[in-house]
Parts: C-alpha cells; structure tokens; sequence
C-alpha cells in the first residue's frame, strides 16, 4: 500500500526545485537589468527566485486538489449505487473500486489509491469512520472533510445514507459547475490582464534596445533609479490588483 498522500502539502523533488530556480532567475535578472541596467541590481532580482518554488507548489497543491474533487464527486455516484442495491458500507467502498478504475484507467489516479487503503484498513478491522475521517483530513479540502464528519455521524445515528451520499454528490456537482463556469468566464479577462500587465515591461524593452539614448537619462543616476524604482513597484502593484481581482472563490 502506497504511503499516505497529504494533498495540502507538496514537495518538490531537488531537480524540479533547481529548475524552477533557474528559470525564474534568468527571468528576474533579465527584468533587473532592464530596468536598472546594472548586474549587481540583476543579480539582487535573481534572489527573488527562491521564492518561487514556493508558489508553484501552492499552484500544484490546488491542482492536486480540484483534480480529487472532480473524482471523489464521481465515486459517490459508485457509493451511492452500491448502497441502494442494498450493499453495507463497507463493501460499498470496495465495490466502488473497480468502477473507478474503469473511469479513471490511467495509474495514479487520488482517488482509486484512497478508496484502495480504505480497503486495507478495513481488511485489517479498523472501522470505516477512522479511514474516511482520515482521508478527509489529509484532503484539505473541506467538502471531502465535511462528507466524512456527516458519513460518520449519520452512520452511528442511523441515518439515511443513500440519500447522504446522493445529495452530497448533488451538492459538489453543483459546486463544481459554478466554478467551470465562473473559470470559463474569467478566462479571457485573466490573459488580457496579463497582457496589458506585461505591456510596459515589452515598451521599456523596445526602447532600450532601439532607443539607448533615450533611456540614458534613467540609468546610472539616484533620479532615474527612484523614477524605475517607482514604475516597477507600480507595476507591481497592478499585478497584485489585476490576481486579487480574478482569485473568485466560490
């Protein structure tokens, strides 16, 4: 059984890391040199990509996460099928697994792997509520988390478990849809910010590379420092504005 995957949290390998570490250091250093034409100023930008890892594997984790979304959602059509044949829990959850291999065949797939340790530890006597209350808190996502604590409560109350699992299947379907939608709609509207946010960096390259003389004046004096320092903090500001405004959350 493959160790347990902790899905708000992402490591990244030493090679993925010095990639990205390159990458992003190149693109700084060019960004510095730009505007300061100065290698000390290009080489104190290259720093700033140590921080970049970071981003990316928060970018990762959320990928990670709406990915098992989309197959937990599809699972519960498989649990709630089994429970209305008439099928106990347990085997509901085991049962479940060859249809997901059916609609996920490709290898790795989150969910088959959980569902599959779920089996295990039942096979080794331990109850269904400890193997879903830890898969929802290893999800980190806080439907998964929130299904477990009522799957777990209705199933000691006696509860209706069919329709549990049915309405919350309903539930993030809907969920899920609000945010293709909202993603679908915002789509165009994030690249054209990131277009326009770009823009002044493609206009003071231009003009440094045909126009040397033109942008003289902004180099190699403390006028012309603060006047970059000014634009680029602007600029950055903007970027900070334009993701503040497309992060919709639902």
């Amino acid at each position: 059984m493959q160790a347990p995957i902790r899905y708000d949290v992402y490591s990244l390998t030493w090679r993925e890391y010095a990639v990205l570490v390159a990458a992003a250091g190149i693109v700084l250093a060019g960004a510095g040199y730009l505007f300061y034409n100065s290698v000390w100023m290009a080489l104190l930008f290259a720093l700033l990509a140590l921080r970049f890892p970071r981003m990316r594997a928060a970018a990762l984790v959320a990928g990670r996460k709406a990915e098992l979304v989309m197959q937990f959602r599809q699972s519960l059509f498989s649990l709630s099928s089994s429970l209305s044949a008439g099928r106990s829990v347990e085997n509901a959850f085991t049962d479940a697994i060859p249809d997901l291999k059916l609609l996920y065949p490709e290898r790795g797939a989150f969910i088959i792997a959980e569902f599959e340790r779920i089996r295990g530890k039942l096979n080794n006597g331990e109850p269904i509520e400890a193997a879903l209350r830890d898969f929802g808190g290893r999800s980190g996502v806080e439907d998964i988390a929130n299904f477990a604590d009522v799957f777990v409560i209705c199933k000691r109350s006696g509860g209706n478990l069919v329709e549990v699992v049915r309405r919350s299947a309903h539930l993030i379907g809907e969920k899920i849809e609000i945010q293709q939608e909202i993603a679908v709609m915002v789509a165009q509207k994030r690249f054209e910010s990131k277009a326009l946010g770009l823009a002044p960096v493609g206009i003071v390259a231009l003009l440094a590379i045909s126009s040397p003389d033109y942008m003289a004046p902004l180099y190699g004096n403390a006028a012309g420092f603060a006047v970059m320092t000014a634009c680029l903090l602007a600029l950055l500001g903007c970027f900070a504005t334009m993701r503040f405004i497309m992060n919709i959350k639902v």
